[in-house]
């Protein structure tokens, strides 16, 4: 039996096989997008490279699950997707079926399912999730299932407001923790403060040295992350929360710095959930849609 996942991003999509019972070695594949903006081209070079990492292998795949960034209705049509605009009104659902027509095919928002994987990992049914990278991505764990269901739309952490003054989202809200807290919204504050455009490794190192800058912008970003999750906390009161996300992940003790913020604001008898560290880094939500297709999450 072979289920595959499948991670779509904006500019690349990574898959995977999955045996289901550990005794194949899995087979993984990454492959970028066409650089034109035509949805019929990206489904077609979505086919080809399913058809090259499925080469020669005698099971069919039972299940397909898709690991999705864009907005997606309950009928199954995008309703938006910045990053492939081209997308927008495409039946999603019409659109994998043909691609596997003899598969079980189940998608989800990628948020949700790397915080399934990420509290697979944990071996703990009741998580948070921030994925800190280009956006704020993520979601909640509760019970084993993703929370609220994707019958009812992914949770969407990033857009959680923070700072009703604060910067405009690009959503047309201001102050969401994405708009805070994210990597670019975080080195644009950066560079205003330094007076110049400052790099990701630049940050890096400016907090590495304890710099005064780079501590002030990376501890704004960790006090908005703090504030969504005692709020988060405050609802649905999770055992454990996870911080990851490629610009979480690359700088020194920013898991550790959200911890103690958020612990700070947590009021007499209601303490905060233990905040540490995700472990799967990049390969969160590509796990998380292996899991949705083994069924871990029927949806």
């Amino acid at each position: 039996m072979t289920y595959l996942g499948i991670d779509v991003g904006g500019t690349k999509v990574a898959l995977q096989t999955d045996s289901g019972d550990g005794g194949t070695q899995p087979r993984t594949a990454v492959f970028s997008w066409p650089r034109t903006s035509s949805v019929a081209d990206d489904l077609e070079a979505l086919a080809r490279n399913v058809r090259a990492l499925l080469d020669d292998i005698p099971q069919p795949v039972e299940a397909v699950g898709v690991a999705m960034p864009a907005t997606v209705d309950p009928a199954g049509r995008v309703t938006t997707w910045p990053g492939r605009p081209s997308w927008t009104g495409l039946d999603l659902r019409a659109a994998l079926h043909s691609l596997f027509p003899r598969s079980s095919v189940l998608w989800a928002d990628d948020g949700d399912l790397a915080a399934l994987a990420e509290a697979d990992e944990a071996n703990c049914q009741d998580v948070v999730y921030l994925g800190v990278g280009t956006g704020i991505g993520g979601g909640i764990v509760l019970d084993g299932r993703p929370c609220p269901g994707t019958a009812r739309g992914s949770c969407e952490v990033g857009h959680v407001i923070v700072d009703l003054a604060g910067p405009l989202c690009d959503c047309g809200r201001r102050g969401c923790v994405q708009a805070v807290a994210s990597g670019p919204a975080t080195l644009r504050r950066a560079g205003r403060l330094r007076g110049e455009p400052v790099s990701f490794a630049v940050l890096t190192e400016g907090l590495r040295q304890e710099r005064d800058w780079a501590v002030t912008v990376v501890g704004g970003s960790c006090d908005a992350l703090a504030v969504a999750l005692v709020n988060l906390n405050e609802l649905v009161h999770p055992a454990l929360a996870l911080i990851g996300g490629g610009f979480a992940d690359g700088l020194p003790g920013f898991a550790d710095m959200v911890a103690s913020r958020a612990h700070a604001l947590a009021r007499s008898g209601h303490p905060v959930a233990p905040v540490r560290a995700a472990a799967l880094g990049g390969l969160s939500s590509l796990r998380g849609a292996v899991l949705l297709a083994r069924g871990a999450h029927p949806g």
